[in-house]
């Protein structure tokens, strides 16, 4: 069941599934009931480009806050709930969008369906989430350890207890830390579903290994058609999830829009401090909303022939550098304007 074929589930104003843009989501990690700094940090996600956020409801006071967050952000907002039902309840009825919920420690089935009742009023999707981390004891046993196989009959046992109780508007995500064995899992469960899928390498680590993982776990699941909304986990402000995100999206051909920065890794020609270079660049082009791509280059020998496939690029010399447009130089100027030039350029892009 690749992505086209997915069902459609609405999350707010948002539509997902059915071939629908694959939508970026992360999670605030303020204290929700500080709302205050959960809904400004929630702003800072929608400025990076984030589609979709997740705050997590421990207690009353995170579920009642959900009411006045809303008011302040602009993108639909799930609810993420582990152990107390009634949280699940409190927070549909505060007005989120989505619910995250594991009906495996939900409690009971009196309990799981007091939350389905609760979402069908509102007709508020409903995420099942399973973990590796979190596989059922019977599952393990069944199948010699945490397996993709497990993973995959945990969701769909988890998600058709929600529909034997009449709901079926699902989405359904299986993670694991273990990046091959969560390729493998949605794989298998992409034949067995069509509930869109949430993709994501849960745990994945910090921004260096973490995007790492993620985009050869994501790579490998999108690139197969399989995927509706993505999560890149990172242990680091969130707004770096979304860039890594916008970035795999891009890489994939999935997304377009925004500056792609591509440079050289230097080499023994290069005269220039080409590291601190690519790095200002890289961060002075995220503040546009421009769709093409710039070379940085450490060299004039290749650098125009290199960067012949962009729309704009910089080569540095010794002392100084050459703007590229489209492969031409056409204009060379001192080391130290390199970054204005450039910025001058994109400033005046398509005028």
């Amino acid at each position: 069941m690749t992505r086209e074929n997915t069902k459609i589930v609405r999350i707010g104003s948002r539509a997902i599934g059915g071939g629908s843009s694959i939508a970026i989501q992360s999670m605030t990690n303020t204290p929700t009931e500080d709302i205050e700094a959960t809904a400004a940090q929630i702003l800072r996600l929608e400025a990076a480009g984030c589609e979709i956020v997740r705050c997590t409801v421990p207690d009353i006071q995170a579920a009642k806050a959900i009411r006045e967050i809303k008011k302040r952000i602009h993108i639909p907002l799930v609810a993420d709930i582990h152990f107390d039902y009634k949280m699940a309840i409190m927070a549909i009825e505060n007005g989120a969008d989505k619910i995250r919920i594991n009906p495996g420690n939900i409690g009971g089935t009196d309990k799981i369906k007091a939350v389905v009742d609760a979402a069908k009023e509102r007709n508020i999707p409903i995420r099942v989430g399973v973990n590796s981390g979190s596989l059922e004891k019977e599952l393990v046993e069944k199948y010699n350890g945490v397996t993709a196989q497990g993973l995959v009959e945990s969701a769909l046992d988890k998600a058709g207890m929600i529909e034997d109780l009449g709901y079926d508007n699902l989405v359904i995500s299986i993670k694991s830390s273990d990046v091959l064995m969560c390729v493998k899992a949605h794989e298998l469960i992409a034949d067995k579903t069509s509930h869109p899928l949430h993709v994501g390498i849960t745990e994945s680590g910090t921004v260096f290994s973490g995007s790492i993982k993620s985009s050869i776990g994501l790579g490998l699941i999108l690139g197969q058609g399989i995927g509706d909304t993505i999560r890149v986990s990172l242990t680091d402000d969130p707004v770096k999830e979304i860039e890594a995100a916008k970035l795999i999206l891009r890489t994939l051909g999935l997304r377009k829009g925004g500056i792609e920065v591509v440079s050289c890794p230097t080499c023994g020609r290069t005269k220039i401090d080409l590291i601190a270079l690519a790095k200002k660049v890289e961060e002075m082009t995220a503040n546009y909303d421009l769709d093409l791509k710039l070379a940085v280059m450490g060299c004039v020998v290749n650098g125009p022939g290199e960067a012949a496939e962009a729309d704009l690029g910089i080569a540095g010399g010794d002392g100084c550098g050459v703007l590229i447009k489209r492969g031409r130089v056409v204009k060379k100027v001192a080391e130290s304007e390199l970054l204005s030039v450039l910025k001058s350029e994109l400033d005046n892009w398509g005028k």
